[in-house]
Order: C-alpha cells, then sequence, then structure tokens
C-alpha cells in the first residue's frame, strides 16, 4: 500500500470515520514496523494538538504537554524512520509538527499581532549559478533550461553527459556550481554520481572523468548529498570529496557533508557503504593529512575545524539528511541553531532582543514549503517567544 493511501486511512481514523473493512487494514498493516510508526506519528501529533487547544492556557497543561513531548520522544529515537517525508506533506502535520523544549519556565504566551512591514522574505526555490571553465557564468533557475553538448539543465537540476576520458587529458576543465542562500539544486556528475546541494553552498568539479584515475571533487562550503556511482563501473576508480579542513574518500556510497563557512566544525555523515575521513592541514607549506578514520552506516564523523580533531558518533541518518527531500528537521536543537538553518533558506537576518531566547529547545519538523510567518506563530504559540517583527527581510524575535 502506498504511504499516501495509508495517510488518508489515518486521518479518517483521527476523525472516527473508517468502515470496519479500512480499520482492518490498518490493524494488519500497523503490524510492519514502517507502518506503525506512521500511524504512531499521526496519533501522537492529533493528542497534542487536541489536548494543547482545550488547557493550554492553564500552568498545569503547559507543564503536562512539556512533559508527554518528553516521554515520547524517548520512544521517538529508538527506531529509524523514512516515511515522515509523507506525513509532513498532509496537512495536519504541516503547521504543527514543531514539538519545543523549553529551557526556562516561560509565561503562557501573549496572543498580541505580530508586527509586519513590507514582508520581502520568501521560501527558497531551485537556483544556482554556473560557473565554466573560461570563467562565464550562467543563471539557473526553476523555470529555465540551459542545455550544451555535455550538459542540460531544466533550471532545477543540472546533469552532465556520462563520458570518462580512456587517457589522461593535457588539462583537466572545471566547473562550479554556486547555491546562494533561499536556493537549493541537484546535478549529475560526469561519471554518474548525483549530488544534491542544500543552500549557500560551493562545489567544484571536473567536467569529464579519466576512466581508472580517482574521481575528485570540492565541496569548497556548504551541505551535499552525495550518491557516488560505484567504483565498480569505473574500473575501481574510488571517488574524493576534498574540503579545507579534510578529505574524504569512498568507494561507492551515500553520504552528507555539512561545512557552513560560518561553523567551526564540518560533519560528515554516512548512509550506505563505507568512507575514509582525514582532517588535512599545512606543513612545510604542503597540505597534507592525518589518519584516516573509517565510518560505518549511521556514523557521523565531527571535525574542529580550528583543532583537527575528529569525534565519531552514531546519529540518527533520518535527521541528518531529509533536508535533500523539502523537510527541516530539528533534534533538541536550540532557537539560535533553528534560525540559523532557516536563515540560509528564507535568505533573511535574524535579530534576539533578548539572549535567553537563544537557548530555546526544539525537537521537531517542518515543511521547507511553509511561509516565514506561519513558522514564526507556530513557535510563538508554545511559547517560545512572546512575539515577533518582520521588516523588509529581517526578522526580530521579543
Amino acid at each position: 500500500m502506498k504511504p499516501e493511501i495509508f495517510i488518508e486511512l489515518i486521518i479518517k481514523y483521527i476523525n472516527n470515520s473508517n468502515n470496519s473493512e479500512e480499520l482492518d487494514t490498518i490493524n494488519k498493516y500497523i503490524k510492519e514496523e514502517q507502518y506503525d510508526r506512521l500511524f504512531k506519528v499521526f496519533i501522537e501529533t492529533n493528542y497534542v494538538i487536541d489536548y494543547k487547544m482545550k488547557t493550554f492556557n492553564t500552568p498545569k497543561a503547559k507543564i503536562d504537554l512539556i512533559n508527554f513531548i518528553r516521554k515520547e520522544k524517548s520512544l521517538k529515537l529508538k527506531r529509524k524512520f523514512r516515511f515522515y517525508k509523507y506525513a509532513a506533506a498532509a496537512s495536519i502535520l504541516l503547521v504543527v509538527a514543531l514539538t519545543i523544549f523549553l529551557n526556562k519556565d516561560n509565561n503562557t504566551p501573549q496572543f498580541t499581532p505580530p508586527i509586519i512591514v513590507n514582508n520581502q522574505i520568501e521560501k527558497g526555490t531551485d537556483k544556482a549559478t554556473l560557473t565554466l571553465a573560461n570563467g562565464s557564468e550562467v543563471t539557473l533557475a526553476k523555470g529555465t533550461s540551459y542545455q550544451t553538448p555535455t550538459i542540460d539543465s531544466n533550471g532545477e537540476t543540472i546533469v552532465y553527459s556520462k563520458t570518462t576520458n580512456t587517457q589522461k587529458p593535457k588539462t583537466t576543465n572545471y566547473n562550479t556550481l554556486t547555491i546562494p542562500r533561499g536556493g537549493q539544486f541537484q546535478m549529475t556528475l560526469a561519471d554518474g554520481t548525483q549530488v544534491w546541494l542544500n543552500s549557500e553552498s560551493q562545489i567544484k568539479y571536473p567536467v569529464a572523468f579519466t576512466d581508472g584515475k580517482t574521481r575528485k571533487v570540492e565541496l569548497i562550503y556548504g551541505e551535499a548529498y552525495f550518491k557516488v556511482s560505484p567504483s565498480t563501473n569505473h574500473r575501481g576508480a574510488n571517488f574524493k570529496v576534498i574540503h579545507q579542513a579534510q578529505e574524504v574518500e569512498v568507494l561507492g556510497t551515500e553520504f552528507n557533508i555539512k561545512a557552513y563557512k560560518d561553523e567551526t566544525n564540518v560533519y560528515t555523515t554516512l548512509v550506505e557503504g563505507k568512507v575514509t575521513v582525514a582532517a588535512q592541514f599545512i606543513t612545510s607549506n604542503t597540505l597534507a593529512s592525518n589518519t584516516k578514520t573509517a565510518l560505518i552506516p549511521g556514523q557521523q564523523a565531527n571535525l574542529n575545524v580550528k583543532t583537527k580533531n575528529i569525534h565519531i558518533a552514531n546519529v540518527d541518518i533520518y535527521n541528518e539528511t531529509v533536508w535533500r527531500e523539502g523537510i527541516f528537521s530539528f533534534q533538541s536543537k536550540s532557537l539560535k541553531e533553528m534560525m540559523t538553518v532557516l536563515s540560509r533558506w528564507y535568505d533573511m537576518k535574524v535579530e534576539f532582543m533578548d539572549p535567553d531566547l537563544e537557548t530555546a529547545r526544539f525537537n521537531g519538523a517542518l515543511g521547507k514549503d511553509q511561509k516565514i510567518e506561519d513558522i514564526l506563530k507556530i513557535i510563538k504559540s508554545f511559547g517560545a517567544i512572546k512575539n515577533f517583527e518582520i521588516h523588509h527581510e529581517k526578522i526580530v524575535l521579543r
């Protein structure tokens, strides 16, 4: 059964409108872990909404709600969940999937209207700038197209012809793809490797690879998800992703790298296969790497750019990579961390009038197609902020 159909049955269940046959269907499918998980997400969310709407204005209700969410949080982290993208697409979760953990006791939120002056903040979209080997630039955007004998772009993706050189060429031509704030893009390299690029990212890569030779690309900054074409398809040639702070070597796998310019850590998360991570440093004016650290699926390498130390930890793969599926996932993130992520997608500035607001903790998910005003209203409704203002392309949180 398609998840979308199962979601419709769950919504009817919440509204007490299932017939006996539909109830039997639900009972049959929830015996499978993935459908059981999907069912629980909807039921738990509906409970929270109903509970909150009925009693949120009392101090006891707020305490009970937070305790309930904390209890459910421990259950949610026990199993992987890959069907949440369907739940996020359903209307009942689009605006309420976000749950909040507060570090401090806030008063019941004051429902005063926000101040909005000439709101120019818009959600992100597919767009990028392609810099060719000769230095010329091409603007790629949703609704436009660009074609050459080796490049094909529909404004949402860019695909390079699957060609390789049988002999090492005298010179290698490189292209650079830059994703601005408020943008995202997908690409397929000449070897068939697929890359998803998040907002404010830049990658440099060869327009063709030499058969049997190591395939190298450079993630200059930002976040990218790689689905690498196996080395068995390229005469054993491995694949490397270079960053100024580290080198990731793979044989054919899926992984995510987050390396933003304004962050002091680089995060490499392995989804499938095997990779090795090595910090890079300069010694005697020469770029060198330290001992390689191998990752297994479900592990994340956290590289401190300043100290060059690498910490390995088990993480929830879904939460680390779901951004490419149109969802923001926040697991115990502070309001400051959350707004940093949102500011890249909405290309906006954020100002905290009270530094204590930065420490409110969040756990939940939001659709990337939501309006920023709706997201802020959700945050306000849970009491994390008293109010907010929007001035042109700037948000002020109070």
